[in-house]
């Protein structure tokens, strides 16, 4: 892949990753919902986390009231984990 390219696919990655949960949480316009569901059809990572997102949004509507604490520290470590993985390709969610 070309730098041009990879620089490309990096920045819609950075627009896309600020607006996901808008998406997940279904708060988007058409036009931003279209796009943003075309980008995580390419891209494995922001897929990944759209998917994390939803999972643990379904986890939190559950009935119980009793979180596993093994379970919360996975999630700690898994959203940890996601954000080096993050960081070490050059993505900051502080922008």
């Amino acid at each position: 892949m070309k730098l041009g390219s990879r620089i490309a696919v990096r920045m819609r990655c950075m627009r896309t990753r600020r607006i996901l949960q808008n998406y997940c949480d279904a708060e988007l316009d058409d036009a931003s919902t279209n796009r943003v569901a075309a980008h995580i059809e390419e891209c494995r990572r922001c897929g990944l986390e759209v998917s994390v997102y939803k999972d643990i949004k379904r986890s939190l509507q559950t009935k119980s009231k009793q979180v596993n604490p093994d379970a919360l520290e996975r999630l700690r470590i898994l959203a940890e984990q996601l954000a080096n993985v993050a960081k070490a390709d050059g993505f900051d969610y502080d922008d």
